[in-house]
């Protein structure tokens, strides 16, 4: 089907234009060409013209024949014009001897423009003659409105020992300046050069660390404008902002982090900021895929940013993320608690066996003083914040040692129940058998000495004394070794197989109600 061709009597200039042929994967190209001749015969019959953008001082038309996948003419308007005739394309065009003459001409009445079409391209032109960039809109008058959108494409990375996010956004900002006005009543894609001349508002992301715009394969902007002076500016950039997280609940943590908009020199008698759409002013979120968070919640906020230089309008969009916890119980919760339950086998070994419990609870001391250490790799030195992963890991290492602490118990039991019966026997044996009663001997001095005295002796009163001494040594002994001796040793191990779980039981559901609930 032929499109209509509706002749007009004001055409533009085209004193430049490119032929591209295209067929199968091989292309055909020539540029202000004056003869091209191609191994493929050709058809007079233009079977339809797929489309015509239109651009400032610049064409673009794209056909199909029956032996050419794609055929591209490009060509420069020639500003300032006047509407005349179109100078015709090159005719000199030989395909195998064929004349391309007929395509030629039929192309010299589709290049035709329209008269609302060639009233916009030549009033554009006009525009940028007095146009001063370096002027907001309505200066001197009432603030400019920028209407805000914004599309969160990813968010790369979430760094706890950096508090900080890495997120690519593409941001959307409206205004209307009416010295851009022009007729009729459609919309020009500019060249993203070109935004260099005209007026921009100074937007700059808060509390980035550092900010990049993409430029592959060329700078990621776009600039719209339409007829009644609106312009639409989008850009895709890469920022890392910092977020202020706590984590005292890590990994049972929920942060709250925010990307703000601000203003960098125009204060809010200047300039004024509002989200287009509410909170629908945002996409992207709710398609985020994040290795550790969930998207919990998001909405956006209009603020003021005070500083001493004056007060700047502000866009915020905070959003919540809420950690994974499964990860961290895989990795970190289920192997701490295995290695608790692993210490209290040690109870069921026979208290004789002292290498063998000795090793077991050294080597579950030290696994489980590694997957502590484990946890805090990722955060800094310097970050003395108890979280909720150190106090259970410090739970399970005190269950651990604890196990350790509890063979040394019930073995000193042992040793010394065997010690006070040994010494039961040996003082039983050493024990003095007099009562300690003291005899009085008298001499008659004159029958041994011829004399009336009479002279009284006692014992040795210093083996008195070593007898009285030697017995209160003995009892506060026999006391001390009764005092800490225990009936049965054994009874420690059975008494701690029941103890241990249910007080470790007892414990985690208060944890992770704490955590978890609260």
């Amino acid at each position: 089907m032929e499109l209509p061709i509706t002749p007009i009597e004001e055409h533009c200039t085209v004193d430049q234009f490119e032929v591209s042929l295209v067929h199968g994967s091989v292309q055909y190209r020539r540029l202000s060409t004056t003869e091209l001749l191609l191994p493929f015969k050709y058809s007079d019959r233009v079977k339809k013209m797929i489309d015509l953008l239109l651009s400032f001082q610049k064409f673009l038309l794209i056909i199909r024949t029956p032996y050419f996948s794609r055929v591209e003419f490009r060509g420069l308007i020639n500003p300032p014009i006047r509407p005349s005739k179109l100078n015709p394309l090159n005719s000199n065009i030989e395909f195998e001897g064929f004349s391309a003459n007929p395509l030629i001409n039929r192309l010299n009445n589709m290049l035709m423009l329209k008269g609302d079409d060639m009233a916009a391209l030549t009033g554009f032109q006009t525009l940028m003659k007095d146009y001063n960039k370096y002027l907001r809109p309505n200066f001197n008058e009432k603030p400019i409105e920028i209407a805000v959108t914004l599309e969160v494409a990813s968010i790369n990375a979430v760094s706890e020992e950096n508090m900080d996010y890495t997120a690519t956004i593409i941001l959307r900002q409206r205004w209307t300046d009416e010295r851009l006005v022009f007729e009729g009543n459609r919309s020009i894609t500019l060249d993203a050069r070109l935004v260099e001349s005209l007026w921009v508002p100074d937007t700059y992301i808060v509390d980035s660390k550092k900010s990049f715009l993409h430029d592959v394969t060329v700078e990621n902007r776009l600039v719209r404008l339409f007829a009644n002076g609106t312009v639409l500016y989008a850009i895709r950039i890469t920022t890392t902002v910092a977020c202020n997280m706590d984590l005292t609940k890590y990994p049972m943590d929920r942060q709250t982090c925010k990307l703000q908009l601000e203003s960098w020199g125009y204060s809010d008698k200047d300039l004024t900021y509002a989200w287009m759409r509410a909170n629908d002013s945002v996409r992207g979120m709710d398609k985020l895929q994040l290795a550790q968070y969930t998207v919990e919640q998001y909405y956006t906020k209009t603020s003021e940013g005070k500083d001493e230089t004056g007060t700047y309008p502000r866009l915020g969009l905070y959003f919540i993320l809420r950690r994974n916890v499964v990860y961290f119980i895989l990795e970190t919760y289920i192997p701490s608690a295995l290695l608790v339950i692993l210490s209290w086998v040690s109870f069921w070994i026979s208290m004789s066996s002292v290498p063998a419990r000795t090793c077991f609870g050294v080597t579950t001391v030290l696994a489980m003083t590694t997957i502590l250490m484990g946890s805090r790799f990722n955060f800094p030195t310097a970050n003395c914040i108890i979280k909720a992963v150190d106090v259970y890991l410090g739970i399970c290492f005190s269950f651990v040692f604890a196990a350790l602490l509890e063979y040394a118990f019930a073995h000193y039991c042992g040793e010394l129940k065997s010690a006070v019966n040994t010494e039961e026997i040996k003082n039983s044996l050493e024990e003095p058998q007099n009562d300690g009663s003291s005899v009085l001997i008298t001499f008659d001095s004159k029958q041994l000495n011829g004399k009336k005295n009479q002279s009284e002796c006692t014992p040795d009163i210093k083996s008195q004394k070593h007898s009285l001494l030697f017995k209160l040594r003995l009892k506060i002994k026999k006391i001390k070794l009764k005092k800490f001796k225990v009936a049965n040793p054994e009874n420690v191990d059975r008494y701690s197989r029941t103890v241990f779980p249910l007080i470790f039981v007892l414990i985690n559901i208060i944890y992770w109600a704490y955590y978890l609930l609260i």
